[in-house]
């Protein structure tokens, strides 16, 4: 199975925030929509980074409650690991696994074409796995017959 076939079945849809938004922000929206990260964008849309919520964490760690007025950009990943929709997701799978990653942006066309989360991929995993313990079942029960 492809990146692609993945967004495809569960959706295409990314939040972000401004760059220039603060933390509190950023917080509140991970917060509203139940997600883990969001990717920050400049004026013109394009990603400038990721922000998760251990980065916040991180910074609320590191200086309290005042964290929260920094700027998303000054709390980000600016370098940010990405995949493209033709990807496999065994080595999406495996990216992540490497590179501590729980969020990875699919890009295409050099466009933000949706995010995958490790959730996604243990998600795609098991119903593998389950897929493929019925069809042994279905084989042990045929060759009993």
């Amino acid at each position: 199975m492809t990146v692609a076939m993945m967004l495809d079945a569960k959706g295409h849809d990314t939040i972000t925030i401004s760059q220039d938004a603060t933390l509190a922000d950023a917080a509140n929206l991970l917060a509203e929509n139940r997600i883990g990260a969001v990717l920050a964008v400049d004026d013109s849309g394009s990603m400038t980074g990721i922000l998760s919520e251990r980065d916040i964490i991180k910074f609320l760690a590191r200086d309290g409650a005042a964290a929260l007025e920094a700027s998303v950009s000054n709390s980000m990943t600016r370098n940010v690991v990405t995949c493209q929709k033709r990807d496999s997701i065994e080595a999406v799978a495996a990216m992540m696994g490497e590179g501590r990653l729980r969020h990875v942006p699919v890009m295409h066309g050099g466009e933000l074409a949706g995010i995958i989360s490790v959730s996604d991929v243990v998600k795609h995993r098991m119903a593998q796995v389950s897929k493929e313990a019925e069809e042994l079942k279905r084989y042990i029960m045929e060759g009993a017959a």
